[in-house]
């Protein structure tokens, strides 16, 4: 098949009309439901999921939540707030910090870091990381935990095994409880809660199950990155969304996508992705991209092994019959 650098590329305003009709026939026929629910934090993702909502149904049938807590960038609000003025729907403000503490988010996580740095205190920050360089080798990418204090001297350690899942199970509880909030507001309106994943996020498993995994539809999750971008400039969507570095917006210290979770930039993991879908030869994939055949190889497995590994993040509740 022909690959080349814009093998990606879009029609923009045909998926837009596309998805608008999809999220119109899902929400009212399929749903039963009148008007959309997001969560939306000033990334793109959440952006472009409340705009294409706003046009399809009328910004009047469109909420967007806003959930910070004390980890959050104060960004994310702004942003937030300057995308639904731009497309005139409703937002609400909910700090879920509270409820957060109550359910000891931050005391058992603080905990799983003072495990691996003893003088870790509130005035620290933390993140997690993997290498960004995965395509230099075919192995195993390990977690390090990075603290930072106040005079932002940094230090960076390899995790154990069960500081890292203590610290990623605390922190996901702000996943839950954003879904939680997400459908409360939807209820009170019979509405739909609309999730906001990309095909990188839902394929690859980056995402937290029952919880920013948890919508009842989820228009983007077809769609690598770099495609959402391109609906986004035309969508005409706050150029600041569209240039703003995407994060996880979940650790204390501000981390990456690519650090925390892909170890790639988008457009060359999406490309090599979208050439191992259709078995595009190796030698072939690195002329385009620059890479050497074993980048290449290397590429293709870290995908594979992210989608192997989270499939079961994907399955519905099992049952005995």
């Amino acid at each position: 098949m022909e690959f080349n650098k814009h093998s990606l590329d879009i029609d923009a305003a045909a998926v837009t009309d596309e998805l608008c009709h999809t999220i119109r026939d899902q929400i009212r026929s399929r749903l039963h439901r009148t008007g959309a629910v997001i969560g939306i934090s000033g990334g793109i993702d959440s952006t472009v999921t409340a705009a294409l909502c706003a046009r399809a149904l009328g910004p009047k049938r469109v909420v967007g939540i806003m959930m910070p807590e004390k980890d959050s960038s104060p960004a994310s609000e702004q942003l937030a707030r300057k995308l639904a003025a731009q497309f005139g729907f409703e937002t609400v403000k909910e700090d879920i910090s509270g409820g957060l503490a109550g359910l000891g988010c931050y005391d058992r996580r603080d905990e799983a870091i003072r495990s691996v740095f003893p003088e870790f205190n509130s005035s620290w920050t933390a993140k997690i990381t993997i290498p960004t360089n995965i395509l230099a080798k075919d192995t195993f990418n390990f977690f390090h935990l990075t603290i930072e204090n106040e005079a932002g001297e940094t230090k960076s350690k390899r995790m154990p095994l069960s500081a890292y899942l203590q610290i990623v199970a605390a922190s996901n509880l702000k996943q839950r409880l954003r879904m939680t909030t997400l459908y409360y507001h939807a209820e009170k309106r019979n509405w739909a809660v609309v999730g906001t994943g990309n095909k990188d996020e839902h394929e690859q498993g980056f995402f937290v199950k029952y919880g920013d995994g948890g919508a009842d539809l989820k228009p983007l999750a077809h769609l690598f990155k770099i495609q959402v971008y391109q609906l986004a400039e035309y969508l005409n969507v706050p150029r600041e969304i569209i240039e703003r570095t995407p994060t996880t917006d979940t650790y204390s210290a501000e981390v990456t996508q690519e650090e925390f979770f892909f170890g790639l930039d988008f457009y060359t993991m999406d490309m090599l992705w979208y050439a191992m879908e259709h078995h595009v030869p190796a030698e072939k994939v690195a002329g385009v991209l620059g890479l050497s055949v074993e980048q290449v190889l290397s590429g293709f497995a870290n995908i594979e092994r992210k989608i192997t590994a989270t499939e079961y993040l994907k399955l519905p509740p099992l049952h005995a019959d």
